[in-house]
């Protein structure tokens, strides 16, 4: 479902469609328009953004409907979740059946999923004013929130229902892991500044961008290190620097789990790894050079995602956790 919802928020992102909604009503907010006039209404509070007297000016109710569905969808999936997570938590903490050390987990995954709402309000309302999209650091922002309760998440996950059996990797191979997942998260972090700033539009070649590898635009901001945040040739640079960057960390990853001690599971993860890095360079290529099609963006997206998994899976295999009534993970 937290995977579903990243892909949802990405084609939100990607149709243009995240300030449809003006109101934040969590409690009430679960059912959609109803009537004729309550589509009058909500169209005539977008009517009032930014976004639509700059960009939009003249929507028809019909298409204000089409961009509104996908922040609608987007909202009340995460609602499903809360629930979906809430209620059998509930369940299982009152028949005491959580194994030690495992609720002050969950209890954090509820809060982080609670703030990561918050944070995407937060993110929406950056848009209302004097311009048409949200700010790319708290898109950056949220969309790195996402990525860290599916980390949490999956960690758990891999802790309970796959405890690596074998041999804990040698102290180097542990901190290549680390450090690889460091580079890939930072990575993802960048690609959330691209897609705020519609970066990728920018730059529909590879490798070159422009009349060589780095962008005519790349230090024209100043203070120099804007250009890192707010300029969009210099923010699709980095994306790629950074992509990049990663494939040679995941190489080195795979050669450290086979060097020393390391369960089979490390290994069989890291091979993983190698293969979604490739192919996710791939796909980063050909979404550039395709202008951003949203079908290939948002595999795009879903790749980004397997690659955060299963370099967590990596990383975990390495560490070797064990069950969570062991170690409290």
């Amino acid at each position: 479902m937290v995977i579903a919802m990243m892909l949802i928020g990405a084609v939100t992102r990607l149709t243009e469609s995240g300030l449809s909604m003006v109101e934040w009503r969590p409690l009430i907010g679960a059912l959609p328009p109803l009537s004729e006039s309550e589509w009058q209404r909500v169209f005539a509070l977008y009517k009032d953004t930014s976004e639509y007297q700059l960009a939009n000016a003249g929507m028809s109710l019909a298409q204000f409907k089409e961009i509104f569905w996908w922040e609608y969808i987007h909202r009340v999936w995460g609602r499903l979740i809360g629930l979906v997570f809430a209620v059998p938590f509930l369940w299982f903490l009152v028949r005491k059946q959580i194994p030690k050390g495992l609720t002050p987990h969950l209890v954090a995954l509820f809060l982080l999923g609670g703030l990561q709402g918050v944070i995407g309000w937060w993110m929406v309302k950056s848009g209302f004013v004097d311009r048409t999209d949200v700010s790319q650091y708290r898109l950056a922002i949220h969309l790195i929130m996402a990525f860290a309760i599916l980390g949490y998440m999956l960690w758990i996950a891999l802790a309970i229902l796959a405890p690596v059996q074998g041999p804990k990797a040698n102290v180097l191979a542990r901190r290549i892991g680390w450090t690889t997942l460091a580079i890939v998260f930072v990575t993802l972090g960048s690609g959330g500044l691209v897609a705020g700033l519609d970066a990728g539009l920018v730059y529909n070649e590879w490798p070159t961008m422009g009349d060589g590898f780095v962008p005519v635009e790349f230090a024209e901001l100043e203070p120099f290190w804007l250009n890192l945040f707010d300029n969009p040739g210099t923010v699709q640079f980095d994306h790629r620097t950074l992509a990049y960057i990663t494939a040679v960390a995941v190489i080195v990853l795979w050669f450290a789990a086979r060097r020393g001690p390391a369960s089979a599971q490390a290994r069989r993860a890291t091979n993983w790894v190698v293969i979604v890095v490739l192919l996710q360079i791939g796909l980063g290529i050909a979404t550039v050079l395709g202008a951003v099609p949203i079908a290939l963006a948002v595999t795009h997206q879903a790749g980004a995602i397997a690659l955060f998994c299963v370099t967590v899976w990596a990383t975990a295999a390495l560490v070797a956790p064990r069950g969570p009534a062991q170690s409290g993970l």
